[in-house]
């Protein structure tokens, strides 16, 4: 380790030959206090002894040397394929983080880029420390493979699953979030509800057409299939449906995501139509730089990043439990706003 000189500057390292000589033991009996050996028999005085020289010396212990001698660490490891770089998806790593630190834990974070050779260096660093597990993470909601790497220690799926194996996963309640979309509309007396989902197959689009079914069901009101569109799944598609949307005679909107939603917000307004006078909308996702920001602001459901990132390291430290193989569905929150309104 470092030692500090008067100055509060860096020195040298101590070493734990130092920290024996200091107090008149051997290496080994120095390592064996230091990373609290099991079944070391070591004497209260010499103990004592040696937790002075420590303290004198300002010696501290290699971590990857403890993490060897003990079997495990303080660490939790986060391998993800860019949620860092994704905005409102780098709130997984928030709330991993801070759960992880309730734990007594502290996170290691490697973002890949989805680089397979990255992915394999970050895999075995965090198995050459130790790691107490791994969290295994995508930026969206999909199916994934595992790397074999993982198979070496515990790990859990977050934001993404691998059917066919007892890989426990943590993500979002797809299907949850599409009957809270509908239900914000229903509950404003719309009953003509388009919704524009997305063109691109994906567990997104799947459990929200389900949800926005069963919200539908849940009043004993069926669904009329000419309003269930397909758009792609960005402004453009928003704007290029809306024609389509008027002249369904549908009165309010759930889009499949934020992006959808501002596009539809365009072409509504190019036609002098009044959100959401004319036609309410609700978005998807809650991404905060376009749903806060649109005029009036967006009413959306979130994606539960935050969520998804701690519940994923309590199921990993055994905190809440998942069967093998089964995955933890996280409720998608409403945020509400000024694009609904009643009738």
């Amino acid at each position: 380790m470092t030692s500090m000189t008067s100055t509060g500057r860096a020195d040298r390292t101590v070493t734990m030959r130092e920290v024996a000589e200091r107090a008149g033991v051997s290496v080994t009996t120095v390592s064996h206090v230091v990373n609290d050996k099991p079944g070391a028999r070591i004497g209260a005085e010499a103990r004592a002894r040696v937790q002075q020289a420590v303290e004198e010396l300002g010696y501290r212990p290699n971590v990857l040397a403890k993490n060897l001698v003990q079997g495990t660490s303080a660490f939790i490891g986060l391998v993800a394929d860019s949620i860092a770089t994704t905005p409102f998806a780098g709130q997984i790593i928030r709330g991993a983080q801070e759960e992880a630190w309730r734990h007594g834990r502290v996170l290691l974070v490697a973002n890949t880029e989805g680089d397979e050779a990255a992915e394999r260096d970050a895999l075995a660093m965090m198995l050459e420390y130790k790691v107490r597990g791994i969290l295994y993470s995508t930026w969206n909601h999909r199916a994934t493979a595992i790397p074999d790497a993982l198979a070496e220690t515990d790990h859990v799926l977050v934001n993404c699953f691998a059917p066919g194996t007892p890989t426990r996963a943590v993500v979002p309640d797809e299907v949850d979030g599409g009957r809270t979309a509908t239900e914000l509309l229903l509950s404003q007396g719309h009953r003509r509800i388009a919704f524009v989902n997305t063109t691109s197959p994906s567990p997104a689009r799947e459990g929200r057409l389900q949800g926005y079914r069963e919200a539908h069901a849940a009043l004993g009101a069926g669904v009329d299939e000419a309003l269930v569109l397909e758009a792609a799944p960005e402004q453009e598609g928003g704007y290029a449906i809306a024609e389509q949307v008027l002249s369904l005679g549908a009165t309010g909107v759930f889009c499949h995501n934020d992006r959808v939603a501002m596009g539809l917000y365009d072409a509504l307004r190019e036609r002098g139509l009044r959100i959401p006078g004319d036609m309410a909308v609700v978005g998807f996702d809650n991404q905060e730089v376009i749903a806060g920001h649109l005029r009036p602001p967006l009413s959306t459901v979130a994606l539960p990043h935050y969520e998804l990132g701690a519940a994923g390291v309590r199921v990993l430290l055994g905190a809440e439990e998942v069967e093998p193989g089964a995955s933890l569905r996280v409720a998608c929150p409403a945020v509400t706003r000024s694009s609904i309104a009643a009738l």
